[in-house]
């Protein structure tokens, strides 16, 4: 399995054999080409911009300076990949409003733009001389003191060689003993280079992807962890609907039926009118808990998906309701879930508060995500925080990473638009 980086890479057997020192020599040379490069811009932008700045011409010029961290830091997240292919991530956020001033003003105030110039200043003083040095002492010293032989029979005349210009060589048998030493050289630089390539690439991402890069891992990881509350939560919620359902249900059944028949068997009086009285009771408590356990998981949504409980949702609503709801399928159990129940409340605010003659339910996948539009031709002026319960249903929607936005003028029409991601339910 390829290793995911120059140090595994050198902590395995066949790493002298394999691309990574190639690799590693080649990150560090186009650093020193690169910061060549930003160190003379950088130093020009300076003088010129410095000069200029007396007539204003040259702040501009200053302004790109502090600004040119972000294109090397874009270049340094693609020679990464040479030693670290992990990516390293801008850490830019998006202006609010397009244009170049909104631009401008966004990076400016971004630390992530500072912490790059730092990077480019950096880069340009110090890392490309390193990287130059490393270079020097674990590839082109060792490989000058193996092609020794060569040296002797091309430059020497095949009489004398000179060995880093330290030594001189005047027998065979002396350049080929240099010629070994220089390869078992070459093999240590082997792992010279792909040292500093490694620390080199840490401190560059320690620079241009700091511990944002963690925190948005987390981020992730806390939104997966929730995903599963979720899902572990419409799991409980299901149980405890089937134990209703198939328990406390059929005995509250049982219990109406026996009540019925004693009814029937006794005498008038007050035996009976107590009868009577009970099996009444019998009866409400019975409704009671179906209604309970259609609140809690309704089984239509279990067994029929969502397009079905949303127009079973719609029949029983105290205002007329179209319904215009295309899906390809069943959806996860969690989305179904919080959309249905987004939409009986929804439904149940238009009756209650609304004063509207007609509501319509519509919407379907779009893009990967499931968009509902609950609509009414009230009053309008809903708000949330208002008892509207308009708070939870955004809450609710808000744990799968879902949006819900309200248009309430007043004077009407409402309408209520949430998104929420999914995916057809495997």
């Amino acid at each position: 399995m390829q290793p995911p980086n120059v140090w595994q890479a050198m902590a395995r057997p066949g790493y002298l054999m394999s691309a990574w020192p190639w690799r590693s020599a080649v990150y560090l040379l186009t650093g020193v080409v690169t910061g060549v490069v930003v160190f003379v811009g950088i130093v020009a932008s300076v003088v010129v911009g410095g000069v200029l700045a007396l007539v204003l011409v040259g702040l501009p010029l200053l302004l790109c300076t502090v600004l040119a961290g972000i294109p090397v830091a874009a270049v340094e997240r693609h020679r990464l990949r040479l030693v670290d292919p992990d990516p390293a991530p801008a850490q830019h956020g998006t202006p609010g409003e397009p244009g170049l001033r909104a631009w401008l003003t966004t990076r400016l105030r971004e630390r992530a733009t500072w912490r790059e110039l730092g990077h480019a200043l950096l880069f340009a003083g110090v890392l490309w001389p390193v990287d130059a040095l490393a270079l020097s002492v674990a590839l082109l010293c060792p490989l000058s003191v193996a092609l020794t032989p060569l040296l002797m029979a091309t430059v020497g005349d095949g009489q004398e060689a000179k060995v880093l210009k330290l030594w001189t060589v005047t027998g065979w048998p002396a350049a080929f003993g240099f010629a070994a030493c220089g390869l078992g050289l070459l093999a240590l630089g082997a792992y010279l280079l792909g040292v500093a390539a490694g620390a080199r690439a840490g401190l560059a991402r320690l620079l241009i992807a700091p511990r944002e890069a963690d925190l948005g891992a987390r981020v992730v990881e806390l939104a997966r962890s929730r995903v599963r509350l979720v899902d572990a939560f419409e799991a409980e919620r299901r149980r405890i609907e089937r134990d209703l359902h198939d328990g406390a249900q059929q005995r509250l059944v049982a219990l109406t039926m026996t009540l019925g028949l004693a009814r029937l068997d006794a005498p008038p009086g007050p035996l009976a009118d107590q009868l009577a009285k009970a099996h009444e009771e019998a009866g409400t408590a019975l409704a009671e808990l179906r209604e309970l356990i259609h609140g809690i998981h309704p089984k239509v949504l279990a067994d029929y998906g969502l397009e079905a409980a949303v127009a079973d949702a719609a029949d029983r609503s105290a205002v007329p309701v179209d319904v215009d709801l295309e899906l390809p399928g069943r959806l996860s159990q969690a989305v179904e879930a919080a959309a249905y129940f987004v939409v009986c409340e929804a439904l149940a605010n238009v009756g209650r508060h609304s004063g509207a003659s007609r509501a319509e339910v519509s919407g379907g996948l779009s893009d990967g995500r499931l968009v509902l539009r609950i609509r009414d031709d009230g009053c309008g002026g809903a708000r949330a925080g208002q008892g509207s319960g308009l708070t939870g249903l955004a809450d609710r929607v808000s744990v799968l990473d879902g949006r819900l936005s309200l248009s309430s003028p007043l004077g009407g029409p409402t309408l209520l638009r949430v998104e929420i991601p999914c995916a057809p339910a495997s």
